[in-house]
């Protein structure tokens, strides 16, 4: 059982990386809007119904796949490198796999924003997460964060953690994916 947690910034391609490495290997992906997309129906991002619903529905996968004869799963999250509250969120998934002696492997991507700022409106995006679709909100959104949260590691950040760094700027998602595949030797 292998865990392959893809984060970064909004739009720094997650997703599209996470695809292109399910197709390539037996991994399942699961990006983090399907369920953030599915609660978010019924409540608004950020509440406390939103949080508790939205958990729930992932560490019921994680709890499952963990123990299934799957060979794997690719998560991918925005994580604020900042706030300790995300660690443990992370460390929380990770010993459901290592409970069932599931390795886990970590992956940052990282891209300009200007790059960032044009995958926003990608359509491949905006069909697979509806909250995104009013683009003028979304950029919005992605330039806040951008200044309020620390969104990539810096030297000395996790550095318990093994991670392998990509900046995929100007590298396709198949490349990418790639590079993620013979690094961790994911068959």
């Amino acid at each position: 059982m292998k865990l392959v947690i893809i984060f970064g910034p909004p739009a720094v391609g997650k997703m599209t990386v996470g695809k292109e490495l399910s197709k390539i290997t037996t991994l399942k992906l699961f990006h983090n809007h399907m369920s953030l997309e599915l609660v978010n129906q019924f409540f608004d991002f950020g509440t406390r119904p939103f949080r508790r619903l939205d958990k729930q529905i992932r560490f019921s996968i994680f709890k499952e796949v963990a123990k299934s004869n799957l060979d794997g799963l690719i998560f991918t999250f925005v994580w604020a490198i900042e706030y300790e509250s995300e660690k443990k969120y992370i460390d929380e998934i990770v010993e459901i796999f290592q409970e069932q002696g599931g390795e886990v492997h970590y992956v940052e991507l990282k891209a300009d924003l200007a790059e960032r700022l044009k995958r926003n409106v990608q359509p491949d995006r905006l069909a697979a997460k509806p909250s995104k679709q009013d683009t003028e909100a979304s950029e919005k959104r992605l330039l806040k964060n951008e200044t309020t949260y620390q969104l990539n590691t810096k030297e000395g950040d996790l550095a318990e953690r093994a991670i392998l760094k990509i900046d995929n700027t100007n590298v396709s998602a198949k490349e990418v994916a790639n590079r993620i595949k013979v690094h961790f030797n994911l068959g």
